[in-house]
């Protein structure tokens, strides 16, 4: 196997998104609230074969970091930079798991997955009603990834090779240990670590797990209800200006570079702060009518963000990277690349 030598990895929750159109009574049904991502409770178990007895769902490649990474390695594919990503996570050793390894290779990423025998691949249920989306994740194989896989050779020549690393905060109620393990690596080599809260579940349950890896990201994301649920339970404020402010100024294991944290809100203006100073970036809007649904859009400005990073763009072009990236996945179904990237860095 070719080693790698690429600039980007990303660690995170493989799950194939069972994706279907649904009416209110199925929300209500399940007790699920539209533009929010939870984890499966026992109360959810019928909802995926339900989807595919009486829906026709579409199967898509999910997880949020593998999203990710994918539009990220689409969009440097696209300048020249093929092969420069990478990802890990669990799978089980069934179709799933297959059909994500073949649709990550397609797209360019390199996969390194851990291969769980006796636990199914984790599945995502996509519940998308006029263009928005609700996310009930069954995490299964994704759940039992262990900081041992960091220690095969390949997943060491992966790690070190790479330049940026980036993590989504589902990931933390999987394996802080594998997470610490990468991005103590990242910052004794003066490294990039890029972190997301991903969910206000994961910031209102998992706030020791999200409070250890905050303190090694570099680049902070999160969209503004998560922004919001973090200033509730932390006591920020309600103004997400100053709440970004107040987390870019919290405490950081490398000093030598300041926190920048990047606030998506939808097709409202992009918050970015970082150094004490605030800055927002307009989103084009997208004429209703060319919107699908929005499952995978803020995985997709994370992408075109940390393409933008590698190409050595500042912040301002690599929010515009990201925009363009989100705009481009919400007029597809799910996260879907399906045809060559037209953006230029």
């Amino acid at each position: 196997m070719t080693k790698f030598e690429g600039s980007l990895m990303g660690m995170g929750n493989p799950l194939l998104d069972i994706s279907a159109e649904v009416g209110q009574d199925i929300l209500d049904k399940y007790d699920v609230k539209m533009d929010n991502a939870i984890l499966a409770e026992e109360k959810h178990t019928p909802i995926y074969k339900e989807l595919v007895d009486n829906y026709s769902p579409q199967y898509i490649a999910g997880g949020a970091t593998q999203n990710s990474i994918r539009v990220a390695q689409w969009i440097m594919t696209a300048n020249g930079k093929p092969g420069q990503s990478a990802y890990m996570g669990c799978v089980g050793t069934d179709k799933f798991g297959t059909q994500l390894e073949e649709c990550a290779a397609a797209d360019g990423v390199k996969v390194h997955y851990m291969k769980d025998e006796s636990t199914p691949t984790g599945t995502c249920a996509v519940l998308v009603k006029g263009g928005e989306r609700s996310l009930v994740a069954n995490l299964a194989a994704a759940n039992n990834f262990k900081p041992s896989h960091l220690e095969t050779a390949e997943s060491k020549a992966i790690y070190e090779s790479a330049s940026l690393y980036y993590i989504a905060g589902f990931f933390l109620t999987v394996s802080v240990d594998s997470l610490k393990v990468v991005a103590e690596h990242a910052l004794a080599n003066g490294k990039t670590f890029c972190l997301n809260l991903s969910a206000p579940f994961i910031i209102d349950f998992f706030g020791d797990q999200v409070a250890t890896a905050l303190e090694y990201a570099d680049f902070l994301f999160c969209n503004e209800s998560e922004a919001a649920a973090y200033g509730k339970k932390h006591g920020l404020g309600e103004d997400l200006k100053e709440v970004a402010l107040k987390i870019a100024a919290s405490p950081k294991k490398n000093s030598a570079r300041p926190r920048t944290v990047i606030f998506t809100q939808g097709s409202e203006s992009t918050i970015v702060a970082c150094d004490g100073k605030v800055e927002e970036y307009a989103v084009t809007l997208l004429p209703k009518e060319q919107l699908v649904d929005t499952n995978g859009a803020g995985d997709a400005f994370v992408g075109g963000f940390l393409a933008g990073l590698l190409a050595k763009k500042d912040v301002g072009q690599c929010v515009d990277a990201g925009h363009w990236a989100a705009r481009f996945i919400i007029q597809q179904s799910g996260c879907t690349l399906s045809k060559p990237c037209e953006l230029k860095l």
